[in-house]
């Protein structure tokens, strides 16, 4: 069949790759990963890993007889998740004006791009571990602050950082920034006109999201430590008793616990641990802060999947005195804090090099019987828009698809501030 449209369908499909372009906020602020080829994707089941950042150690003295130990390389396993698409059916009628065309093509693109923002801020807001929690209304410049403060005492990079406020929590900002007496008189005058925030604060490059996502108070009651010696030792491979050998994540490690409402507890929820405090990641030196944590996920009863992975060195092993992340294994009987007290917005900021958007692929073919037309963003994602008559009542089928992955390389480059917590 013949690969034939309109003229009016064409500039329809055109105008949905600008707006979609334009609709990617927080995929802008990610960084785009190009995977394997379409062919080599489809033999590995659009699932693969990277590698991860390492980190050195260093010992002092000329003689270092001792210290050459194996190399521990550690990778993170990331795949293609998401497909999306927005289908319509449309009358030989419809088809006669332009503008049914385009409606139909501005709404695919709104969802679309919408589905898009929703995965990747999902992905940062849920699993980034650096959470601020924060007592009050925000305020501005002092709430930014903290989250610098928090990234900059762990060894965290300054450049490429990104903050996303809820719309609310924006403009409670832009309304503090527009009193004279709290900022410049440009800062003022945008604020007050605009309810803007300035582009850069505290070192964070802060954008408004149209998007948000409200964390519950945590319900998991009085919870407490189960068990001595509980820390993870990164590996860069596992080995299965069958002799099979595999990729390990470290991003993530098991903590068991005794909670009064366990089936409360949820994925996302944050808490710190008495005595467990953060490192700098270079130099490994106590940061006097908590570690903060979250909860990804409860693998089995009395078990929850947090990140990021309780590294405290006490093994001694290389790869542990490596990636070591905090001062001190959780003690026998410790009492989680938990920081979601209230039920509240989270607010996601991250290093743009931590936050993957993989765009994906997938085939149709006009000689099957499709017309079909194709084209990229200039993030890489693809979509396609493909296109069926059916002779019987002369409707037509029409759909957008898009084809795309989210991965956060490292939790501790990340995190959520939240206000007005309890």
């Amino acid at each position: 069949m013949a690969n034939t449209f309109s003229r009016e369908e064409r500039v329809m499909f055109d105008e949905v790759l600008e707006g979609f372009e334009d609709g990617l906020v927080i995929s802008k602020a990610a960084t785009k990963y190009e995977p394997l080829s379409p062919l080599e994707m489809n033999r590995v089941g659009d699932k693969f890993w990277i590698p991860a950042p390492d980190i050195a150690v260093s010992y002092d003295g000329f003689d270092q007889t001792a210290n050459f130990g194996d190399m521990t390389e550690m990778s993170v396993p990331v795949s293609i998740g998401f497909h999306k698409s927005t289908p319509v059916k449309m009358t030989a009628k419809d088809l006669r004006s332009a503008t049914t065309l385009k409606r139909k093509g501005d709404a695919a693109k709104q969802k679309l791009a919408s589905d898009i923002n929703l995965a990747l801020f999902n992905t940062v807001a849920l699993q980034g571990s650096q959470v601020i929690k924060r007592t009050v209304a925000p305020t501005g410049f002092d709430d930014v602050a903290l989250a610098d403060a928090q990234l900059t005492e762990q060894g965290i990079g300054l450049a490429n950082r990104v903050m996303f406020l809820a719309p609310r929590v924006y403009n409670s900002m832009a309304g503090n920034l527009a009193k004279p007496q709290t900022s410049g008189l440009r800062e003022t005058m945008t604020a007050y006109q605009r309810a803007r925030v300035s582009d850069d604060i505290a070192g964070f490059e802060v954008f408004k999201n149209d998007q948000s996502l409200r964390l519950a108070a945590a319900g998991g009651g009085a919870t407490t430590v189960n068990g001595a010696n509980q820390y993870w030792v990164p590996k860069s491979t596992s080995t299965a008793a069958t002799g099979e050998t595999e990729n390990v994540d470290n991003r993530y490690s098991i903590l068991n616990v005794t909670a009064t409402t366990y089936a409360a507890i949820k994925a996302g929820d944050a808490f710190t641990i008495p005595g467990v405090n953060s490192v700098h990641m270079i130099t490994k030196q106590d940061t006097g802060q908590l570690q903060t944590f979250r909860v990804i996920g409860k693998p089995s009863a009395g078990a929850i999947l947090v990140a990021p992975a309780i590294i405290s060195g006490q093994g001694g092993t290389r790869p542990e005195l490596e990636f070591k992340n905090v001062t001190a294994t959780p003690a026998n009987g410790a009492t989680l804090t938990w920081l979601n007290t209230a039920t509240a917005e989270l607010n996601p900021f991250f290093k743009r090099e931590t936050l993957l958007l993989l765009p994906g692929s997938f085939q149709v073919d006009p000689e099957d019987g499709w017309q079909v037309m194709r084209g990229t963003t200039e993030n890489g994602l693809k979509i396609t828009y493909t296109r069926q008559g059916e002779i019987n009542d002369l409707t037509v089928k029409a759909r957008w698809d898009i084809d795309f992955g989210t991965s956060l390389l490292n939790p501790q480059m990340a995190g959520v501030e939240l206000f007005n917590q309890t």
